[in-house]
């Protein structure tokens, strides 16, 4: 006997109620592949935000540094008055901004402004160290200089020598001669086209002089020292801007000016005697005190280029100095005679060249070469005639190093290593500048 099972309508729907329900529980649980799928997927997501971000960062450091180095190349200071700023560009939300300052490179129109005007910092450095600036309104530089000659068979022949070593007539086999020089210069920009410089030397100088065969002994040698220190010779100079740097056309500057004889003069000096001969003949005999200057007025005229080619920045100069003949009343070496007389030093020609290298805002390193030709001094005793002096003519060529760094907006620190190439060249000399802008 079978069992009837009647469906009715509503068991029908009871079950089709379950069936759906069943069904809707497992769509809403997901298979573990796909979960494993969708943190790929937001892991992938978040990595690229991060490579965004990063590469926006570096595509506005760029953007900065070209607008730098196009400020370096044109010479633009400041931007265009009322010009509307550059449209920023797009970042998604969610990206991290870019630092404000990122490495050294701006990232606002203000910082990049500022980063043109420094890029130009060194370029100044260099141009007011081998000619002059004239955006600079007034400039005080203080500098320290020491020069070290070590000469060889050398005769006194009654003048200064490159303003250093005190010649007169009495043979002196050795003259070792340190000079510390303290300078004290102004420089006005009056124009953007004249500068007007005042240089005030102090000078402190010894020297020992060495003689061969003193008391009559080839074997014996004499030696004596003397110093003096004291006020140089002023210098007075004007910088006139004949051409601004235009394309491939250098800047070049105009310079005159002149030397006052401030400074002690190498004639009239008390000699001290330190060995005669049995028959009054003075064998060894030196200046009581040392000179500060020429005794003589000079004059000067120059011309000087500077090209930047970033980032060298190519100089040059070359000049000439006349001496001005003057009177003394004493210009004999011997100690025992005076008679007075007239000098008249012989004119010196003078050139250089070199290359400067800006390797950022603050730092710069120069080498060049310079040289300086001196004709033969002349003298003429009281109605006598001019005579030549023998060995007064000279040839100095000198190696500079230098090496510039700003130490902030308004003082720049500037230290000058030179090399003697010649024989009449200081064996070397040390310089430290530090020119402050007001």
């Amino acid at each position: 006997m079978h069992t009837m099972i009647r469906a009715t309508p509503l068991a029908l729907a009871a079950l089709a109620l379950m069936a759906a329900a069943s069904a809707h529980a497992q769509a809403q649980q997901p298979a573990p592949d796909d979960a494993a799928d969708v943190k790929a997927l937001m892991a992938q997501l978040e990595s690229l935000k991060a490579n965004y971000a990063q590469e926006v960062r570096r595509l506005r450091e760029l953007d900065m540094q070209v607008q730098a180095m196009q400020a370096r190349l044109t010479g633009k200071t400041a931007p265009v008055a009322g010009a509307a700023p550059p449209p920023q560009q797009a970042v998604p939300a969610g990206t991290p901004a870019a630092p404000a300052s990122a490495d050294g490179y701006a990232s606002s129109a203000a910082e990049a402004q500022q980063a043109k005007q420094e890029s130009r910092r060194s370029v100044d450095d260099v141009k007011q160290q081998q000619a002059a600036l004239f955006s600079r309104r007034f400039t005080l530089e203080n500098s320290l200089s020491y020069a070290r000659y070590d000469r060889k068979q050398l005769s006194l022949n009654g003048f200064l020598a490159l303003d250093a070593i005190f010649l007169g007539n009495i043979a002196i086999e050795n003259v070792e001669s340190d000079t510390l020089t303290y300078n004290l210069a102004a420089r006005w920009g009056v124009s953007p086209r004249l500068t007007l410089n005042l240089d005030v030397p102090y000078l402190a100088r010894k020297t020992v002089f060495q003689k061969g065969g003193a008391g009559g002994s080839a074997a014996a040698i004499a030696q004596e020292e003397t110093t003096g220190n004291g006020i140089g010779d002023v210098g007075m100079s004007a910088n006139y801007r004949l051409f601004a740097e235009r394309g491939r056309l250098p800047e070049t500057v105009l310079t005159v000016g002149a030397t006052a004889p401030t400074g002690r003069a190498p004639y009239g000096l008390d000699w001290k005697v330190l060995e005669r001969d049995d028959d009054d003949f003075i064998r060894f005999a030196v200046p009581e005190q040392q000179p500060t200057g020429n005794g003589v007025w000079q004059a000067n005229i120059g011309l000087s280029a500077v090209k930047t080619a970033d980032p060298a920045i190519l100089f040059a100069n070359i000049g000439y100095i006349h001496s001005f003949p003057r009177s003394f009343d004493d210009i004999d070496a011997n100690p025992d005679t005076t008679n007075p007389g007239d000098v008249k030093l012989g004119g010196s020609y003078y050139f250089g060249a070199g290359v400067a290298f800006a390797f950022n805002e603050r730092t710069s390193l120069s080498i060049s070469f310079s040289d300086k030709l001196s004709a033969r001094a002349s003298t003429r005793y009281k109605n006598g005639q001019w005579l030549k002096v023998i060995g007064s003519d000279a040839n100095a060529g000198t190696l500079n190093l230098g090496i510039t760094y700003a130490l902030n907006q308004k003082t720049t620190l500037v230290s000058l290593l030179g090399i003697g190439l010649t024989p009449d060249a200081p064996d070397f000399t040390l310089a430290f500048k530090v020119p402050y802008s007001l």
